[in-house]
């Protein structure tokens, strides 16, 4: 490569935003179209909006194996162009075509086939385990739109063109929120569909976003050639990426299980706290996805500058980075605290579910400010190949210490209790992260 890539000559600050930027905005819209999916689904009924709540363990498992996944391919493409290293760039690139293909194939068959048990065991309302397996089938059995979105936009993040992954995910987003009513509610001549329309018009989104990062790669995205005709399996290219995913999706499957577990703590005090459960998740969807944002901008630069030996420029990144997403969540944590019964009144709520909803929000939000350090902290060590210290600081908050102190808590039978979990769970997190980080920033010396 005979051009410098920007992420190592561009100004830090500029750099960040720049890359950080049309990735905040693109994650406000896709928390946008998550918060308005749920709304239309709540006008259907609480049972509708319980079963799409329950749903969210499965959603989540999907986007952990594609985003933990893309993190260790986006590590090691960027690793590789700032090491100059064309043809690894170029099989690191093919074999994640590859390994998305599988894994698709995977969650396909297993949607299709276990969505009715996976609601049977967790309630014996006929309503919901209807409605939900009805929208787990549909979302997990047309769920390559989702993989090969992830994958393309995460190409264009690795080599800097993140503007092209804002334009992906805006225009799904904003497919999914015009075909929601219209699905739902059978509109203009659709036959009205439920739960099922909010599933179809989710799976169309994805479907369109991915073909249009296709497109953006094959067009524009200079920096990675994918070439087909003399491909040959690399397992080793496979356990590079793999070295970085696998943590990375066992990471973010744990919130598959934790979510799982508070489901099932929680519906033995009613569906409705059930109900306030999905709705935070959706609610804090529209705080945590910009830092998420902030991340996938800074990964890149942080992976770049590591293989091209620049610490100054890695820590410069990192420092910036912790001071935006505190602010960030400052600003969440503000608003969950004076608003909550603004936020629970958007999904049609019940009397019953405002009582239990506004304690709930302003418990859970005490642990904003540290959960954004501790995001950072783990895409930091994403991104310098430390993937197991990222596991590690998610097993202690999600499983560790989050669903073990969640059911001692519900022993009391006050609910409101149950909530304080989650600041306990984070503080413990922060404290493991920051040791960590001193660590790897100790043995980064060159």
């Amino acid at each position: 490569m005979a051009q410098e890539n920007k992420m190592g000559t561009m100004p830090v600050n500029k750099l960040l935003i720049s890359m950080s930027l049309p990735m905040i905005i693109s994650m406000l819209v896709q928390a946008m179209y998550n918060i308005v999916d749920s709304i239309f689904v709540a006008q259907i009924s609480e049972n509708a909006l319980t079963a799409v709540s329950l749903a969210f363990p499965l959603q989540n498992l999907m986007i952990a194996f594609a985003g933990g996944t893309a993190v260790g391919v986006n590590a090691l493409l960027s690793r590789s162009l700032g090491e100059k290293n064309q043809e690894h760039v170029n099989q690191t690139a093919n074999h994640s075509i590859f390994i998305f293909f599988i894994t698709a194939c995977i969650f396909m068959i297993s949607g299709l086939t276990l969505s009715h048990f996976f609601f049977a065991v967790q309630t014996s309302d006929v309503e919901i385990v209807t409605a939900g397996s009805q929208y787990a089938m549909i979302v997990m059995g047309c769920s390559f739109g989702l993989f090969f979105q992830f994958l393309f936009e995460r190409l264009l993040q690795a080599t800097g063109r993140t503007l092209f992954t804002m334009i992906t995910q805006g225009l799904g987003a904003i497919i999914n929120i015009i075909l929601d009513p219209i699905f739902i509610f059978g509109l203009f001549g659709m036959p009205k569909m439920g739960v099922a329309g909010a599933a179809i018009a989710t799976v169309i989104g994805q479907i369109i976003a991915c073909l249009l990062a296709i497109f953006f790669n094959l067009k524009f995205n200079h920096d990675i050639q994918f070439q087909w005709k003399d491909f040959k399996l690399r397992f080793s290219i496979i356990k590079q990426i793999y070295s970085v995913g696998i943590p990375s999706i066992i990471m973010q499957s744990i919130g598959s299980i934790m979510t799982f577990g508070m489901n099932t703590i929680l519906i033995a005090f009613s569906t409705t706290a059930t109900a306030v459960f999905g709705v935070y998740f959706k609610l804090q969807s529209f705080v945590f996805m910009p830092v998420f944002g902030l991340n996938n901008g800074m990964i890149p630069i942080i992976a770049y500058n590591l293989g091209a030996k620049q610490r100054e420029r890695m820590f410069k990144t990192i420092n910036l980075a912790m001071v935006y997403a505190t602010g960030m969540m400052i600003v969440g944590l503000i608003v969950f605290e004076a608003v909550p019964q603004t936020l629970l009144g958007f999904f049609n709520a019940s009397q019953d579910m405002i009582q239990i909803g506004t304690p709930a929000l302003r418990i859970i939000a005490i642990h904003f400010v540290l959960a954004g350090y501790d995001i950072v902290c783990s895409a930091v060590f994403q991104a310098v190949g430390k993937g197991t210290y990222s596991l590690l600081t998610s097993l202690i908050r999600q499983l560790l210490v989050l669903l073990p102190c969640a059911y001692v808590l519900s022993l009391f039978g006050n609910l409101d209790l149950i909530w304080l979990c989650f600041p306990i769970a984070e503080l413990a997190s922060a404290i493991t992260s920051t040791l960590l980080f001193k660590k790897i920033k100790k043995h980064l010396t060159f």
